[in-house]
C-alpha cells in the first residue's frame, strides 16, 4: 500500500477554504489554515462548532463541499482515506474486542503486508513506547480506560506516519487520567517527530498539549496562535470567554494614543486598556482583563499611575475553589469584576460589603471590538 503521507512526506498541512455543507446549513465556513510539520496542532471549540466535521475531512472520512486540502503541498481531497496514511485515534479506542493488544496494534502492519518479523519488531517498539509491553497477550476486556486509550496510539503510531489525528481522544477518562495521558501524548508526539491534529472542547487539554490552538466558533476559525497568545490576546469576546474566566467590561472608547485607548463605562468609569488594531473616538468596546491579573487592596493609600487601572468597589461575593480565592466586586452599575486571589498561607476572604480599590496594569487588558 502506498500511502502519501508516511515515508518521505514531512507532514505538512494546509487547509484552504475547506468548506462542508449538509443542507442548507454551513457546518464548516471557508476555513483556511498552515500546520507545519513536527507541530502539535489543536482544533479546539464548543461542540457544533465544526471541530470534528474539520479532522474529518482531512481524514477522509467527510466529503469536502468546496476548498482543498494539502499535505506537503498535494491536494489529497480526492485520495481515499486509507491511502492518506494517516493514524487515527478516536474518542471511543475502536479497539476490536476479539484481538488480543498485540494483534489490535499490529492490525495496520498486516493490512499493508509487512513481513512477520518486522510486524513484531515495529508492534514490540509501539508498545514500550506506551508502556504496554507486558500486556501485548491481553484482550480489551481486561485492560482500564487508559491502558485501552495506550493501545489505541499504538495502533495509531506503529506504522510510523508522519500525521497523526486524534479526535477527543481522552474525553472518556477521569480527570487525574487525563491528565497523566495528555503528557505521554506529547512526550510521545514530541519523541517521534510527527505532525498531531487534535481535536478538543477542554481548554486546558489543548493549552497544556497545543503548538498552537485554532479555535472554532459556528463553523470558522476565530483565532490561531499559541496557547500564550489565545489566552493573554484573544481577539473576540467568544475567545476571551471560552478560555477560562474573564472579565469584560463595555463602554465606549473616549480617547486613543498610540497603543492604548480610553473606555467609559455607561457609569462614567474610565479605563485603559491596549489596542491591538484600529479603533475610533464613540465606537462600542470591550475591555478584557483576567481575574488572575486583578489586585485587592484597602482603600487607603492607593495614588494614581497612569500605567495601572484602579477602581473602588464593594465586595458581593465570595467563593472557595481550593488553590483560589475567588471574589466578585462591583466597580459601577452592572459592572461586576471576578478577581482570583491564589490560596497561599491560608488566604483570608474579603467580606460581602467591605468596601476595596481594586488595580491592574494597563498593559494586562485589551480593548475587544468583536
Amino acid at each position: 500500500m502506498n500511502d502519501i503521507a508516511s515515508g518521505r512526506g514531512k507532514g505538512a498541512i494546509e487547509l484552504r477554504r475547506v468548506t462542508k455543507r449538509y443542507g442548507r446549513e454551513c457546518v464548516v465556513d471557508a476555513v483556511s489554515t498552515t500546520i507545519a510539520p513536527g507541530e502539535f496542532f489543536s482544533l479546539l471549540g464548543p461542540s457544533g462548532s465544526g471541530k470534528t466535521t474539520t479532522l474529518m475531512m482531512i481524514a477522509g472520512f467527510a466529503e469536502v463541499d468546496d476548498g482543498m486540502v494539502l499535505v506537503d503541498g498535494t491536494n489529497i481531497v480526492e485520495v481515499p482515506p486509507q491511502r492518506r496514511g494517516f493514524g487515527m485515534v478516536f474518542q471511543n479506542y475502536a479497539i476490536f474486542p476479539h484481538l488480543n493488544v498485540f494483534d489490535n496494534v499490529a492490525f495496520p502492519l498486516r493490512a499493508r503486508n509487512l513481513p512477520k518479523d518486522r510486524i513484531k519488531e515495529q508492534v514490540g517498539q509501539a508498545l514500550e513506547l506506551v508502556r504496554l509491553g507486558r500486556f501485548a497477550d491481553r484482550f480489551s476486556r481486561e485492560l482500564s480506560g487508559g491502558q485501552q486509550q495506550r493501545v489505541a496510539i499504538a495502533r495509531a503510531i506503529v506504522f510510523q506516519p508522519r500525521i497523526v489525528l486524534m479526535d477527543e481522544p481522552l474525553g472518556a477518562l477521569d480527570k487525574n487520567l487525563r491528565y497523566q495521558m495528555q503528557v505521554e501524548i506529547k512526550e510521545i508526539q514530541q519523541r517521534l517527530g510527527m505532525t498531531v491534529i487534535y481535536v478538543t472542547h477542554d481548554q486546558e487539554e489543548a493549552m497544556n498539549m497545543s503548538d498552537r490552538i485554532a479555535i472554532m466558533n459556528s463553523g470558522r476559525i476565530e483565532q490561531v496562535g499559541r496557547p500564550t497568545e489565545v489566552y493573554e490576546n484573544p481577539a473576540t469576546n467568544f475567545i476571551a470567554r471560552f478560555l477560562g474566566e474573564a472579565n469584560l467590561i463595555e463602554g465606549t472608547i473616549e480617547e486613543v494614543r498610540e497603543n492604548v485607548a480610553v473606555l467609559r463605562t455607561a457609569g462614567g468609569l474610565a479605563l485603559s486598556a491596549r489596542i491591538t488594531e484600529p479603533i475610533q473616538r464613540g465606537a462600542r468596546a470591550t475591555l478584557f482583563v483576567r481575574p488572575e491579573r486583578v489586585a485587592i487592596a484597602d482603600l487607603a493609600g492607593t495614588g494614581a499611575n497612569p500605567a495601572v487601572n484602579q477602581a473602588a468597589g464593594r465586595v458581593t461575593q465570595t467563593s472557595f475553589l481550593g488553590n483560589i480565592l475567588r471574589h466578585s466586586i462591583e466597580i459601577g452599575p452592572d459592572v461586576q469584576v471576578t478577581v482570583d486571589v491564589q490560596n497561599a498561607n491560608a488566604g483570608v476572604f474579603r467580606t460581602v460589603q467591605e468596601n476595596v480599590v481594586l488595580s491592574w496594569l494597563v498593559a494586562d487588558s485589551v480593548i475587544l471590538q468583536r
